[in-house]
């Protein structure tokens, strides 16, 4: 959310008459716009006058003829643009402060009014004479303050931390608004004005911060001396004076408040009551360790708690940021802040959040982590995008555009291989009214114009956490149709191939299919199948995969629509756990196939029957199996498991499926599970 839109949307928060003395920011952003910025001084700004053609000449990229007088000329010109915009700052930039100090002046004297009623309804409660006279507003609606002195000094303690809020608000602002100032204007000046700014009251708020410590003891029934805790005093109790911690010529001295009668009952404030205030600090420049050893030396000084934090490196470049609760209330730490950015070179941003997702004066949306999008009730999800021969800028730029248009927010991008730029991660944050059905179709039409495959699938533990992959094996492990290849050898694979590629596009039934396909092979020899075993050839990097699956402890499963005695084989040689398949009946004497065959028919139905089986007997949920296959046949058992992989599959099969892999070796399956190049390679070598 833009700052603008953030400060508006808080401010709606607070009562009415508070927000007419607000710190200006979108009037003073518009003043900068159009007063400041065309006449910006920024170390870029000599490449807006490029030299003209009288003293270059464009073609030899050298001094055209008589060019020195040109270029005195060109420099004349680019001093008197310069000395035009000093003169136009010269005027507006002391207008702009001008303004500034004015809105500034009436927040101050709006917060030291404000600080003046709180003491003073503090001191009429004190003498116990009326009461506190103020009123609890949460979520729009106003409640009267009982005569409670335990629901009085809450309210008061609400009033006091909504009007921290207004400090914290304005003072933001103010910070942000000079620096956007500095920045398109091309000066400097941020820093002195806001040490000006820090010797006004409001920005300290000492007083504020002294009461409401001292009613927080009140309330909690705990005063602590020295860091001893004290008994509360009972009702029988001599009145104890109350210790207010400030300056004997403060306007508040002038009624001394005495004492405070406690109630028996033990009472401590409920969370949105605590002193807590939630800041998001980043620093980003050239010093990573330096950079994160400052910000939390701050964040220990003033006795922060350090709730989440996020460190990313990009070569030298480092940006740290870490959210933090300040429980102390001493402004003091931003000013720290400010000179450990300027010490180590570094540029500092901060950003105020709720206490809680909701809060009696605000309900903004915190999310779990810093890293993850601020926007409630979203989708997470991990796309893997790759292809084998690189990533293209067209591509990424296409992908981007995607996202952009289905308000998708990208949390995270990490590059899964080594050397050129072929696959990476995102984590991205989906809205909750966004048809997955149609993202899968768009994306879909992605991958097929650019041949770089784009896989959707749930963030969430079980990515990383499979257990079973189940995978077809003709042109999946393998590269051939086994029944094509015995009908080869048989004499009809013209003939079997045309009923195989009706069945794998879905045109024909697959029991159908292989009824038709079996009964053509009547009378071919048995050993024809040992001869198609020599000939197999595997998928490249099947076996790679498998050793590496197996090595952090996959059980794996071939389940085949083609016949038993190849499946075996190809259990063996890449040491799966389970292998299904349809079994040929042979003649009596066992020397020739019969064009039938025995027991049930592996079809797509009974791939994923058996998918559910081994998962079953191997005590893994549906959530914790891969399917990998490329036939209609198989979308069965796709559909079943938690990742269904199409792999170089018919156009049908990969348009339904809800991954895709089309890249000529199979160790992408490693990626699709977020492995990276080097996690993998020692998963190889191991």
């Amino acid at each position: 959310m833009k700052y603008g839109n953030y400060l508006k949307e808080r401010k709606l928060q607070l009562p009415e008459d508070w927000q007419q003395v607000f710190v200006d920011y979108e009037g003073l952003k518009s003043f900068i716009k159009e007063h400041l910025a065309p006449a910006c001084l920024k170390p870029t700004l000599a490449s807006q006058q490029s030299w003209s053609a009288s003293v270059v000449d464009q073609s030899s990229q050298t001094l055209a003829p008589n060019g020195s007088a040109a270029v005195q000329e060109d420099l004349g010109a680019f001093s008197s643009m310069i000395a035009n915009r000093l003169s136009i700052l010269q005027i507006k930039v002391p207008e702009f402060l001008a303004i500034l100090d004015q809105q500034v002046v009436k927040v101050s004297t709006f917060t030291t009014t404000q600080i003046q009623k709180i003491y003073e309804a503090y001191g009429v409660f004190q003498g116990n004479t009326v009461g506190l006279g103020l009123v609890s507003t949460t979520e729009g609606s106003t409640v009267a303050a009982t005569p409670d002195p335990n629901s009085s000094l809450e309210t008061l303690l609400q009033s006091v931390i909504k009007l921290e809020k207004y400090i914290l608000l304005n003072y933001t602002g103010i910070v942000k608004i000079v620096k956007k100032m500095d920045r398109h204007a091309g000066l400097g000046i941020s820093e002195s004005y806001l040490g000006r700014v820090w010797t006004l009251p409001f920005a300290r708020a000492e007083q504020l911060s002294s009461l409401k410590k001292e009613l927080m003891e009140k309330l909690s029934g705990v005063q602590t001396t020295q860091g001893t805790a004290v008994r509360r005093p009972s009702a029988a109790d001599p009145l104890t004076p109350i210790a207010m911690n400030f300056r004997s010529d403060s306007p508040v001295m002038m009624w001394r408040p005495t004492a405070l009668r406690p109630t028996e009952k033990t009472w401590f404030p409920s969370a949105p009551l605590l002193p807590h205030q939630r800041v998001l600090i980043s620093m980003s420049g050239p010093h990573g360790t330096d950079i994160i050893g400052t910000l939390l030396a701050c964040a220990a000084k003033y006795q922060c708690e350090v709730e989440d934090f996020s460190f990313a490196r990009l070569y030298h470049n480092v940006t740290f940021a870490v959210l933090i609760t300040i429980k102390n209330d001493d402004m003091e730490i931003f000013k720290d802040l400010a000179a450990a950015a300027k010490r180590w070179d570094g540029t500092l941003t901060f950003d105020i959040l709720d206490s809680l997702k909701k809060d009696p004066h605000f309900g903004n949306f915190v999310p779990k982590s810093i890293e993850d999008a601020p926007y409630e009730g979203r989708l997470k999800y991990t796309a893997t995008v790759l292809c084998q021969h690189g990533l293209t800028s067209a591509f990424l730029s296409d992908w981007t555009q995607l996202l952009l248009e289905n308000k998708i927010s990208v949390e995270k991008m990490v590059r899964l291989n080594e050397g050129q730029l072929s696959c990476a991660d995102y984590k991205l944050s989906i809205p909750p009214t966004l048809s997955m059905d149609s993202l899968r179709e768009s994306l879909f039409q992605l991958s097929a114009a650019h041949g770089t495959d784009v896989a959707l699938q749930p963030y969430d533990v079980f990515r990383k956490h499979k257990r079973l992959v189940v995978f077809d094996m003709d042109s999946t492990l393998i590269q051939q149709e086994v029944i094509d290849e015995i009908a080869r050898h048989a004499g009809v694979m013209e003939k079997v191939s045309e009923i195989t590629e009706a069945a794998m596009n879905g045109e024909i039934d697959f029991k159908e299919s292989l009824k038709r396909r079996v009964a053509l092979l009547k009378g071919t020899p048995v050993s024809v199948l040992e001869v198609v075993r020599d000939q197999l050839t595997f998928t490249e990097d099947a076996l790679y995969l498998c050793r590496a699956l197996k090595k952090i402890g996959f059980k794996l499963a071939v389940i085949s629509g083609g016949f038993m005695p190849l499946a075996l084989h190809v259990k063996n040689i890449l040491g799966l756990d389970y292998a299904f398949a349809n079994q040929l009946k042979v003649s009596p004497d066992g020397l020739f196939l019969t064009g039938e065959t025995i027991g049930p028919i592996v079809s797509g139905e009974r791939k994923a029957e058996l998918l559910e089986v081994i998962a079953q007997a191997e005590s893994v949920t549906l959530d914790q199996v891969i399917a990998v296959g490329d036939g209609a046949n198989d979308l069965w058992m796709l559909a079943k498991a938690g990742l269904g992989i199409a792999f170089n599959a018919k156009p049908r099969v990969q348009q339904k499926a809800r991954a895709r892999i089309n890249q000529k070796s199979l160790k992408y399956v490693l990626y699709l599970l977020g492995y990276e190049e080097a996690e993998i390679r020692q998963l190889t070598n191991s």
